[in-house]
């Protein structure tokens, strides 16, 4: 079975939506849990019709998406960001790549968006995606829970989790890159601008591969993000 795992935090604009488009994979028999960490508006009321359950964790991506894990009953897992729309055909897919013998994978993404910057940026993310067996949660990472297990889960830290999972995983193999396309939101990109947002990641990437605190990152990227 398959698990849909979304973790949120004040997600109220973004939450049905989201758990709209999972619909079609509940209908087939996926599971889908809603991780919150503590909203202050209505995420959590908005997403008890839309999914089979609305847990609490403590705040944080990766704490959240771990918990969701552990109350999983499938043995395949997806992690789904709230803001990231699946395509109807996901329950298959993902179905199809693990009977296939794969142990993960991820979707490519389109960026939605009025910046057609955004196109661009999907495109080099996927192909990036491609190239290095890397995956971002941007893309809708999911594993069988062996996998998962093995990898030891998602880490405590508060920036790159999506990225030190699965390269955990693609050191086990390589992953699924299913030409099926998830949709996600381009707010983060559009808030402080496109390629001002991009060139961040890329130093907050760069830094952190070069061995940099993940949580001095994390930091930094959050002041950055605001700055006008």
């Amino acid at each position: 079975m398959l698990t849909v795992i979304v973790p949120t935090l004040d997600e109220a604009q973004a939450i049905e939506a989201t758990l709209a488009a999972a619909a079609p994979a509940r209908a087939l028999g996926a599971e889908v849990i809603v991780v919150d960490g503590g909203s202050r508006d209505a995420t959590r009321s908005l997403a008890r019709p839309l999914c089979d359950r609305v847990i609490e964790a403590p705040r944080g991506r990766a704490a959240q998406m771990n918990a969701g894990a552990r109350a999983a009953g499938g043995d395949v897992l997806l992690f789904l960001h709230a803001d990231t729309l699946l395509p109807a055909t996901a329950h298959t897919d993902v179905e199809r790549a693990i009977a296939g013998g794969r142990e993960w994978g991820r979707f490519d993404v389109v960026i939605a968006g009025a910046d057609p910057m955004l196109a661009v940026v999907s495109l080099f993310m996927n192909a990036r995606s491609r190239l290095t067996g890397v995956a971002t949660g941007d893309q809708a990472i999911f594993a069988t829970r062996a996998a998962y297990d093995a990898a030891g889960g998602f880490p405590a830290i508060p920036l790159m989790e999506d990225v030190a999972l699965s390269k955990a995983l693609a050191r086990r193999s390589r992953p699924a890159a299913l030409e099926s396309r998830v949709v996600t939101s381009g707010r983060r990109w559009e808030r402080r601008g496109t390629i001002r947002t991009v060139l961040l990641m890329w130093r907050l990437r760069l830094a952190y591969a070069l061995g940099a605190d993940p949580h001095r990152l994390a930091r930094r990227y959050d002041v950055e993000r605001t700055s006008g």
